[in-house]
């Protein structure tokens, strides 16, 4: 019988990949007809690109789930039956049941909730293993006792598939917990996309994962809105967003934005690094008012008076009080500083203008000025059209850029407190991820004057069809006389469609999807965000990700716990309070799904060391192998533990990161986890380790900071020099625990004897 149920399972895997290769020829196929066809007229063009687009969308969701597309099937007492997988898929009769459904839809539910104290109307629940098209195994899951029904395949676990993929060797990529969501992260991750949502918990208790699968399930159950804003995810580093890349396109999710702090001002690379220290005071939230005042010290008034050489009036004098009139008219329209210069312009120009008209129509026996209201108008234009008055009010008011405005302030930041401003000073360099939040304050101050590139653009629309209207000169031109006495009825282009709109028809579409669009403009509101290691952010990185979205519809996941940066927040409250108040929810994840019970107890006394009454979340596994400590000489630490590294990696004998696929396969990944003065001796060591700004994740064996391995995992640990991490940084000892709690099975440390 057991052989009957897996022939049963292995031909509808079967039918469920023919039609999913359908789908996908469907996909191809309709794509290229978007492609190909012709259409006519500007709209035309754009619904052609549009659909075209969504099928190479609907393709790439298609080839993304291929691997482990259907994974459970969920019998209900009165007969029903539905397999379950990571999409929706009906068969060619739209009408019938549908073939297989997506883990998200609500009749999905059972399938994560149901136990056997409440079975949810189901008798059974089956989990399948396959290894691309073929079915390697079953595991049923009884839920009525009532029903005799066996197949032979009944898990005497009901944690077993769980604990198979708890003790999986990693792959240096985050694997999607679609097949085993538990009750607790499901009620998380379906819960009203409305409003902040906070989830907090210890290492290993799948708050990425949660975060992850709540973007795919929003998408799912809010398609319209969130494809049309595009969802956000925010990671602390590169790296880690390279490790989770691949979770959202299994789930059949490819149009979500990933990207760092660091990334989110479009133009700016924020390659640089900043001592914590520096960090600190530039995420502070009291940089805000600090901008703002750096802003307001670019509007200057002359000291007395300042000479304006006009080619045919001579020198124009513009008077201190003159000028703080125009400066205080400007500042009244509460405009930022680019889009209020215009006003401080005009009020300089007429002030001149002014004096220009008395001193040049003054009636010598003191009667009424000579000039009409003509000629001071024409002085007028005269004046506004001068270099020279330009360049004095570019001197007083000038055109400001984000990135011209904080190089000056960083060159010279006088609004800070003095003990401050060495330690952010910095004449040139590449701008830091710290920068970022603070040219996003800046672009915010400043505004953006748009008229010149408005103006252009509209130059260039003209341009396009006075060449639209030469087309359709020639096509007018060239028609037939040879019946020039009768009346034609051959309608020429000229008798069908203006010059306008045959240029509109030749713009090009913005076939961009919405999340690329949204990286390229700063002003872009996602409609839903998600921010993991939430907790490291800066109060003015938090300013940037809420001006990113208005609605407040967003999911934090972090621990305060964990928090590394020196600009971070110790509490949730801290961070939410100036923008929704108390009106967020909190969710508490406890249970530690990563780490195993010894390796856990170690790290917790770490903390414990700082925090007497630290409570870790609980491991839902022991491995029965207690971290061990290796202990040298401090100039034999990197060669030590590169030692320890290549034996635990079972690469001993050869170069680190030398294993072929399936060597790397069996024995998983191992990471060395040390100070960042460390690394280049570790990598001289280790010459086949992948590391640097965005290591290679899917080596045998790579080199992290802990602040790198933030959210990652591995098989195997070895963190070297412990108390170097503890003391590098006022947050070390986070820092330290942080790097602990990494390993899935083994844990090793180096440090040194007088430690």
């Amino acid at each position: 019988m057991s052989n009957d149920a897996l022939r049963d399972e292995q031909e509808f895997i079967s039918r469920l990949y023919a039609r999913l290769d359908g789908l996908r020829d469907g996909a191809e196929g309709a794509m290229s007809r978007s492609v190909a066809q012709v259409g006519t007229g500007r709209q035309a063009k754009v619904e052609r690109d549009v659909r075209a687009q969504e099928q190479a969308a609907r393709l790439s969701q298609l080839n993304a789930v291929e691997s482990g597309l259907c994974f459970g099937r969920i019998d209900f007492r009165d007969g029903a039956e539905h397999h379950i997988g990571r999409i929706g898929m009906r068969d060619d009769d739209a009408e019938r049941t549908p073939l297989l459904i997506d883990w998200r839809a609500p009749v999905a539910r059972p399938f994560y909730l149901a136990t056997g104290y409440s079975p949810m109307g189901l008798s059974r629940r089956r989990h399948l293993t396959t290894r691309g098209r073929e079915v390697t195994d079953l595991y049923d899951e009884i839920m009525d006792l009532g029903d005799a029904t066996r197949t032979g395949y009944e898990s005497r676990d009901a944690d077993e598939v769980l604990l198979a993929a708890l003790n999986a060797a990693r792959t240096g990529r985050m694997a999607d917990i679609v097949q085993t969501i538990q009750a607790e992260q499901d009620r998380i991750i379906r819960a009203p996309h409305r409003g902040v949502l906070v989830v907090e918990g210890g290492p290993g208790t799948g708050k990425t994962a949660v975060a992850l699968h709540r973007a795919a399930y929003l998408l799912y159950a809010h398609r319209e809105r969130l494809a049309r804003r595009a969802v956000l995810i925010v990671g602390p580093n590169p790296a880690f967003l390279g490790y989770i890349g691949e979770v959202l396109p299994s789930l059949g999710e490819t149009g979500v934005l990933l990207a760092t702090v660091g990334e989110l001002f479009p133009g700016v690379t924020a390659t640089g690094t900043d001592t914590p220290a520096a960090a600190a005071v530039k995420g502070g939230a009291a940089m805000a008012d600090v901008l703002a005042r750096a802003v307001r010290d670019r509007q200057t008034v002359p000291e007395r008076v300042t000479g304006i050489e006009h080619e045919e009036h001579g020198t124009l004098p513009l008077d201190r009080e003159s000028a703080e009139d125009a400066r205080a008219a400007a500042r009244a329209t509460g405009l930022p500083h680019n889009l209020a210069r215009p006003h401080f312009a005009f009020r300089v120009i007429d002030a001149l203008t002014a004096q220009l008209a008395e001193r040049l129509g003054a009636d010598p026996y003191g009667g009424p000025n000579l000039l009409g209201a003509d000629d001071i108008a024409q002085l007028g234009k005269e004046i506004a059209t001068s270099p020279a008055v330009h360049a004095a009010i570019d001197e007083l008011w000038p055109h400001l850029t984000p990135q011209r405005l904080l190089a000056g302030f960083l060159a010279d930041p006088l609004q800070l407190p003095e003990h401050e401003q060495a330690l952010v000073r910095r004449s040139e360099g590449p701008w830091t991820p710290a920068d970022v939040p603070l040219l996003d304050e800046a672009a915010e101050l400043l505004g953006e004057d748009d008229s010149a590139a408005r103006a252009a653009a509209e130059a260039a629309r003209q341009e396009q069809v006075a060449y639209a209207q030469g087309v359709l000169d020639v096509s007018a031109g060239s028609k037939t006389y040879e019946f020039e006495d009768e009346e034609s009825e051959v309608l020429a282009a000229h008798d069908v469609i203006d010059a306008e709109r045959f240029a509109e028809r030749q713009e090009e579409a913005d076939t961009r999807s919405a999340a690329e669009r949204a990286a390229a403009d700063r002003t872009w509101a996602f409609g839903h965000i998600v921010v993991d290691e939430a907790q490291e952010l800066s109060a003015m990185a938090w300013r940037l990700l809420m001006r990113r979205c208005p609605s407040r519809s967003m999911t934090l996941v972090g621990d305060p716990a964990q928090t590394g940066d020196a600009a971070g927040c110790d509490s949730w409250r801290q961070i939410l309070r100036p923008y929704v108040g108390d009106r967020w929810t909190l969710e508490r994840l406890g249970v530690n799904y990563r780490t195993p019970a010894e390796i856990m107890e170690a790290a917790a006394d770490v903390r414990r060391a700082e925090e007497p009454d630290f409570t870790p979340p609980r491991s839902v596994r022991s491995t029965g192998e207690e971290p061990f400590v290796v202990t040298v000489a401090p100039d034999e630490l990197a060669t030590a533990a590169a030692e320890l590294a290549l034996k635990l990696s079972g690469t001993q004998g050869q170069a680190a990161g030398t294993v072929d696929a399936a060597g790397a396969a069996s024995l998983g990944r191992l990471a060395v986890i040390a100070p960042a003065t460390l690394l280049p001796r570790l990598a001289a060591e280790l010459p086949g380790a992948s590391h640097g700004e965005m290591p290679d994740l899917t080596r045998p064996t790579v080199l992290l900071t802990p602040r790198q391995a933030k959210g990652l995992e591995f098989d195997t640990v070895v963190v070297v020099d412990p108390d170097t991490v503890r003391t590098a940084s006022p947050r070390g000892t986070n820092d330290l625990y942080v790097a602990l709690t990494r390993p899935t099975q083994r844990l090793a440390v180096v440090r040194t004897a007088a430690a």
